[in-house]
């Protein structure tokens, strides 16, 4: 750095210095957060806990700053171990610090290896090159690490209803303070009202997922900022180590922080396409019930900590509608407690006449970001207890694609849409529906629940299914098992769309 602010303290002003790393370091750059101080120098990141007490975390002790380095080591190691190499103590004196050294540390730092700040997720959005497949990727990755993650044991504080409502409700309370804005005081007081409204309906639902095995010890601040894009795999680092109430939640917790933060970055069809590909994969439809309420919850998290920066560096950074940082989340906030009419669809046609090409654009053109979409071919093998892409060996009407199969795969399609529906979501049906009577109880449950009901029908000549069936199948990952032989079965058997369906 070629010179020192004289707002740090000592020793990070000390640790500025290149010439106090071990290894060959040209410069040091400094990164600050509400809670923490990295210099980034040469390969390394040593990351140094400020001397803070906030309602949700303290370090205000130096043996409080130690237990927490250790624990975001172990936490850390269990998604990213190669970034996470050990807990450092730093000795002599703030002027003078040193690595190593006789008597007891004044100060502890993480040690991680550096990595190309570029690819951080955040980063990668911004320059608009955040994809659907990265998603797709972190989705594979989320699922697997929650479903070994530590489980909530039943008797433990943990995801209980009222451990949920504590931190909601302490952000109402810290927002208050920190947002003097004139009319804040009001709107505030508007999404308290739906919160705890929110909460009544939802609390049994909250204590029947602890009991399920869904409240984990998760991540618990999976915004993008903590993704990066490592030789094209998203990787998850620096989670929630300084409160083990904020990382023992539901695993929806952990999934609406994502979905909000590709909200906040005017992502919606992304943010649309995460959630979907986190639960085609799970299977926890049940956590749509929920999600929403996690949401606003993650929204007025990231408000309040834009505030909390904002009061430190006493600066009020402006968005571009002449609000700050967190009268933007706040506004977000507003937006998810108010999502569109729910509608259902359903598509129809021949396997490989593009169902799945057509739904995938579908749901990612949604800009309430408030849809999701089932697929037969997905729900079937969950069914059987296959994974989406393992093969079952079927034969024409037979195993998974029997008569009595094929009538639990739609009944089951027909149980998730309407939880889905009533939960406040969109719904897609990705499925062949070549049957007539398949269609007519989809269009009896949109009538049911009030939605708007419609068919999505692709269409391709004879010659282009059996080419896509064909590649398709040599591909192997698709949860399809068409083969040419379905195919020729199908062409016979459809039930095509009469006057009153198209």
């Amino acid at each position: 750095m070629d010179f020192m602010d004289p707002d740090l303290p000592p020793l990070i002003q000390a640790l500025l210095e290149p010439q106090r790393y071990p290894d060959a370091v040209q410069r040091v750059e400094l990164v600050q957060t509400h809670i923490s101080w990295v210099l980034l120098a040469g390969d390394f990141a040593y990351k140094i806990k400020k001397p803070v007490q906030l309602a949700f975390l303290d370090f205000s002790t130096l043996a409080r700053r130690q237990v927490c380095c250790l624990d975001e080591l172990r936490l850390n190691r269990r998604f990213a171990p190669d970034l996470y190499l050990d807990v450092l103590g730093i000795f002599n004196t703030p002027q003078d610090p040193q690595w190593g050294g006789p008597g007891p540390p004044i100060e502890y730092a993480v040690k991680m290896r550096r990595f190309d700040e570029a690819g951080r997720l955040d980063r990668v959005c911004a320059r608009g090159e955040l994809q659907s497949g990265h998603l797709s990727d972190l989705a594979d990755t989320l699922v697997a690490f929650h479903a070994a993650a530590a489980m909530a044991p039943p008797a433990s504080r943990f995801g209980s209803a009222s451990e949920v409502m504590a931190p909601a409700r302490d952000n109402f309370r810290d927002l208050l303070r920190l947002l003097p804005e004139a009319g804040v005081a009001a709107r505030l007081e508007a999404l308290q009202a739906w919160t705890e409204a929110q909460f009544q309906q939802l609390a049994a639902l909250m204590e029947a997922r602890k009991l399920a095995g869904r409240v984990r010890e998760c991540h618990g601040d999976l915004h993008l900022g903590n993704l990066v894009l490592i030789d094209q795999r998203v990787r998850m680092f620096d989670c929630i180590e300084f409160n083990e109430d904020l990382r023992w939640i539901d695993v929806a917790s952990d999934i609406a922080f994502t979905y909000v933060d590709l909200l906040a970055h005017d992502q919606p069809g992304l943010a649309d396409w995460w959630v979907d590909e986190v639960l085609s994969r799970s299977g926890d439809y049940e956590a749509a019930r929920v999600l929403r309420f996690y949401a606003v919850y993650r929204a007025l998290v990231r408000a309040k900590v834009a505030a909390i920066r904002t009061h430190q560096t006493q600066q009020t950074q402006q968005t571009q509608d002449g609000g700050s940082e967190a009268l933007a989340y706040l506004a977000l906030a507003e937006r998810l407690v108010a999502p569109p009419p729910v509608r259902l669809v359903i598509t129809h046609g021949l396997s490989g006449c593009g169902k799945t090409l057509a739904s995938n654009a579908l749901l990612q053109s949604d800009p309430q970001a408030s849809t999701l979409r089932l697929r037969s071919d997905v729900e079937r093998k969950r069914l059987a207890g296959l994974a989406s892409t393992a093969r079952s060996g079927s034969a024409l009407d037979a195993g998974l694609y029997a008569a009595n199969a094929h009538a639990s795969t739609y009944g089951r399609l027909r149980v998730l849409a309407e939880l889905l529906l009533r939960a406040g979501w969109s719904v897609i049906v990705d499925a062949t529906f070549l049957k007539r009577a398949d269609r007519v109880a989809f269009r009896a449950l949109a009538r049911d629940v009030g939605a708007p009901f419609s068919i999505l029908a692709p269409q391709a000549t004879p010659a282009q299914l059996r080419e896509r069936i064909r590649a398709r199948s040599a591909l192997g990952h698709d949860a399809s098992e068409a083969t040419l032989e379905v195919l020729a079965q199908q062409m016979q058997t459809i039930e095509p769309l009469a006057a009153d369906e198209r």
